[in-house]
């Protein structure tokens, strides 16, 4: 199927009634949750998942992307408005978006995330298009030994690159790939870790540590804020949205180039929306004549991280769709989605799935366009959900993950699980380590384990077919440069300690 019949068949999907019906839902709940500081796209989407197990796999993975971008529109209006993120990945438009709104340009700095993050949206959604059916079809070359080896890579980037300590990362990668082990061996039929009990003898949901690791350390993190973020902000009206002509060419360029960053960015495992809104901040603070605009109100400061924001979110499907390998938690999430209803992303998803493939980019459209609607006109409704008092709303929330998680198995264990993860998830927020990696380790895990005992049983337990294939040989050489740019600096300064007081010795 070529780019032209898959456009079609994705619109024929993308256009039906139900599949608008839970675009609209799932755009709308992701701008509610951008907007409220605290909660974010992933304790939605988790909160979400197991509603989804009574809808049609296609319609319930176009809800949950809805969720997921529709997350990035909403933070804006909060970061602008009231100088607070509403997702962590908003949090750079505080910078300059703030400083407009105290001049009085609150409507026109909205409009212009608006517009931008559609722009960056739709260069991104043409990357997806594009892209992701020819990384698939040469995926569909890859043996068990290539599998394991781009997965390794998709795991030790997830870790080297993220934000924090690489070595925190890497040991929560290797304990989210023990966390997949749990349950029953799929080649021997044998129980392992489960310490006697019959409820894990399918490993853990991945439901409940989803909703565990975010949803309920989200919570227990803001429980020290009682009151809701009450300010009154002044009527906006659409006359004052619009920018004049000079106000057009500051934004055009720096759009192109925040799409352009975050496109790239959002294709590369562990990197996400965060850093990519970074990047083309820095980018156009750099290349800027006046820099010292920046955090004062410079158009360019949000027009730029805002299209980086949103494009880096629709390449993040390029890896998951075409290589089945998620960049970050939320679309490691998507993904468990998929495997929940019985589909496996990957480079057969294209040919096997193209009705839920093309229908899936097609909704990318429909919803962007409904998320302009929604965020233009009703930016002062939007506005008055931040004067809900916290201790009313995160109540609500938790009850609603602890029923969320019952409905999916029936079974009360998952409750405990859920709030353990919970309680585990704040401790590695409180001593700095990331729960993304956890995730992104056990959901890929158990792949991991079979192509690694595929491979080694096809090539009569030679471990040398990992360097041996050219396609894996380059995906392993990869993962090493990525370890190496952990551990060599730590050695080299360890070194140089060393020889200090090696020369002192000898002059001794």
């Amino acid at each position: 199927m070529n780019i032209l019949q898959g456009f079609e068949t994705g619109l024929a999907t993308a256009l039906t009634w139900h599949a608008l019906m839970y675009c609209f839902i799932g755009v709308t709940i992701g701008t509610f949750v951008g907007v409220l500081p605290g909660i974010g796209a992933l304790a939605a989407i988790s909160l979400a998942l197991p509603l989804t197990y009574y809808l049609d796999p296609t319609d319930a993975l176009i809800m949950l992307a809805g969720i997921f971008y529709g997350a990035q529109y909403g933070g804006s209006t909060a970061s602008i408005l009231l100088n607070l993120p509403g997702t962590a990945t908003a949090a750079i438009t505080c910078l300059d978006g703030y400083p407009l709104a105290q001049q009085g340009k609150a409507p026109l700095a909205i409009f212009v995330t608006a517009i931008n993050s559609f722009v960056g949206s739709s260069i991104a959604i043409v990357l997806v298009m594009g892209f992701a059916p020819a990384i698939a079809e040469f995926a569909l070359e890859f043996g068990a030994e290539d599998y394991f080896s781009v997965m390794l890579l998709g795991l030790v980037a997830a870790s080297t690159l993220t934000i924090g300590s690489p070595m925190k990362a890497l040991s929560m990668v290797v304990f989210g790939l023990l966390l997949g082990m749990v349950g029953t061996d799929v080649n021997t039929g044998q129980f392992r870790f489960t310490f006697g009990l019959f409820e894990l003898a399918d490993g853990f949901s991945i439901v409940a540590v989803a909703m565990g690791l975010f949803g309920v350390a989200e919570i227990i993190s803001n429980i020290r804020q009682p009151q809701g973020v009450i300010q009154k902000v002044g009527r906006i009206r659409m006359k004052d949205m619009m920018p004049e002509r000079g106000e057009w060419r500051q934004i055009v360029r720096p759009t192109l180039r925040g799409s352009a960053i975050g496109s790239f960015v959002g294709a590369l495992p562990g990197t996400g929306p965060g850093i990519a809104s970074l990047m083309a901040y820095a980018t156009e603070k750099r290349i800027s004549k006046t820099p010292d605009r920046f955090g004062k109100g410079a158009l360019e400061g949000i027009s730029a991280p805002e299209a980086a924001n949103n494009a880096s979110v629709q390449s993040a499907f390029i890896p998951m769709l075409s290589l089945g390998i998620p960049g970050d938690a939320i679309v490691a999430v998507l993904m468990g989605a998929m495997i929940l209803h019985g589909i496996t992303p990957g480079p057969n998803l294209i040919n096997s799935e193209p009705q839920m493939f093309w229908g899936l980019i097609m909704s990318f459209w429909v919803g962007n366009l409904m998320l302009l609607v929604l965020n233009i006109p009703l930016i002062g409704l939007w506005v008055k959900l931040l004067s809900v008092p916290y201790n009313l709303l995160y109540p609500g929330i938790l009850v609603f993950i602890c029923v969320g998680v019952f409905s999916a198995d029936n079974n009360v264990f998952d409750i405990f699980v859920v709030l353990g993860f919970g309680v585990l998830g704040y401790l590695m927020r409180r001593f700095g380590f990331p729960a993304t990696p956890v995730l992104l380790g056990f959901i890929l895990g158990p792949l991991l384990e079979e192509n690694f005992r595929r491979a080694m049983l096809l090539s009569r337990g030679d471990a040398s077919v990992f360097f041996t294939s050219p396609i894996s040989a380059v995906f392993m050489g990869l993962s090493l440069i990525f370890l190496g740019s952990v551990f060599l600096p730590g050695l080299r300064q360890r070194l140089l300690r060393r020889a200090p007081v090696e020369m002192n010795e000898d002059d001794d």
